[in-house]
């Protein structure tokens, strides 16, 4: 990401769970204090997914906490999210998960030129030899590497 970015939230765990497939970038619907306790103190994107309802596309399981000083006008810790996508985009992603075994992720939400945006993917659940597979490859070049460093 550029000079114009700001992560606020990544989710690690899906890199290490998933095998990703495709990404997308995707405006995100939020309310007034949301975007305060983004830049504050964070969120969740661990037990997130996307779901496409009616031709929309929408972001649940997702954490934002209340903002310390939003009073009544505090949003609500989990609720659903509406993404922004255009319609083909949102139609590639309903084609993806209809077919057998792909699912959609978030995965990092992040201010970009001041606005929040949220990068998806298209992923495969990765199983547990291919999860044990991709340790040993990085091992195996941290390992290469510390021998080209002692090397020079």
């Amino acid at each position: 990401m550029n000079e114009k970015t700001k992560d606020l939230i990544t989710n690690r765990r899906a890199w290490h769970d998933y095998e990703i497939l495709e990404t997308f970038e995707a405006g995100l619907v939020l309310q007034g204090t949301e975007i305060k306790s983004l830049r504050q103190n964070g969120g969740s994107l661990q037990e997130a997914y996307v779901k496409t309802l009616k031709g929309e596309v929408w972001l649940i399981g997702s954490s934002i906490p209340p903002y310390k000083y939003g009073n009544v006008y505090n949003h609500e810790e989990k609720r659903d999210r509406k993404l922004l996508l255009h319609v083909r985009e949102i139609e590639s992603l309903r084609l993806a998960v209809q077919e057998k075994g792909l699912t959609v992720v978030a995965l990092a939400l992040y201010l970009k030129d001041g606005t929040a945006k949220i990068k998806i993917a298209i992923a495969r659940g990765k199983k547990l030899v291919d999860k044990r597979h991709a340790i040993k490859e990085r091992d195996d070049t941290r390992h290469m590497q510390r021998i080209m460093k002692d090397y020079k």
